[in-house]
């Protein structure tokens, strides 16, 4: 098996219509009905990544959420909601969603969306992560490609890792700022651009994979293995 998901859904007929697809990818599957079960089945079982519907009955996604980031950090959670609000999206992934869908759900893209987070090219090895041609040691603070170690400033480093931690994310570049730099910044969003440029010009996978999102910002794009059809 690939993995082992828990879907916290209440409508059965969805629970299993994502089953189907997601079994056929190799994934192990448990299921949930209501926000209690889910915390009950959460805290005694291993669950690589959790599929939570926001509006559940008994105990809504928002606290299950939020129950499971507190206790549980390592558990990857895709949120799944009919509200597809702009706010709602931030309030989940502040809340530190790793990924958000709306209603009605492409099958294609869930198991696109579980993908990268379970079956990337990413693999953790204790305090390493390796991708492609990099090792990057957070507690280390170092970064080597083609075994070169690259020399970033700290800031860069923190930016690099946020992105990571966060692939397939766009983010604007004053979220960017809150997040990298802090509330208590002095400066302007031009500050983002330079440590996006300086990480290009830096690192290979970088000047490949952190994409610009004109009008919107920066994201870092990590991509699924693919798979047949």
């Amino acid at each position: 098996m690939k993995g082992k998901i828990l879907i916290i859904e209440d409508e059965r007929q969805l629970s299993e219509v994502m089953a189907l697809y997601l079994t056929k990818e190799g994934y192990e599957l448990d299921f949930a009905y209501d926000g209690e079960e889910g915390e009950d089945k959460i805290e005694s079982d291993f669950y690589d990544l959790v599929i939570l519907d926001v509006m559940m009955p008994k105990k809504d996604g928002w606290s299950l959420l939020r129950s499971i980031k507190a206790n549980h950090a390592d558990i990857s959670v895709i949120l799944t909601t009919a509200r597809g609000e702009e706010d709602d999206r931030i309030f989940g992934l502040e809340l530190g969603a790793d990924d958000y869908m709306v209603k009605p759900l492409s099958m294609r893209e869930l198991v696109l969306r579980v993908n990268l987070r379970l079956n990337s090219k990413v693999t953790k090895n204790e305090n390493k992560v390796i991708m492609d041609n990099l090792i990057i040691e957070e507690e280390n603070r170092t970064i080597t490609e083609d075994n070169k170690v690259i020399n970033l400033t700290p800031k860069e480093f923190d930016l690099f890792i946020f992105l990571l931690k966060n692939a397939n994310q766009v983010f604007k570049r004053d979220q960017l700022l809150d997040k990298v730099w802090g509330y208590d910044f002095i400066g302007d969003t031009r500050t983002v651009d330079t440590h996006v440029k300086k990480l290009r010009e830096k690192i290979k996978f970088s000047s490949k994979n952190l994409k610009t999102v004109w009008g919107v910002g920066y994201k870092l794009e990590l991509k699924s293995k693919k798979t047949g059809r």
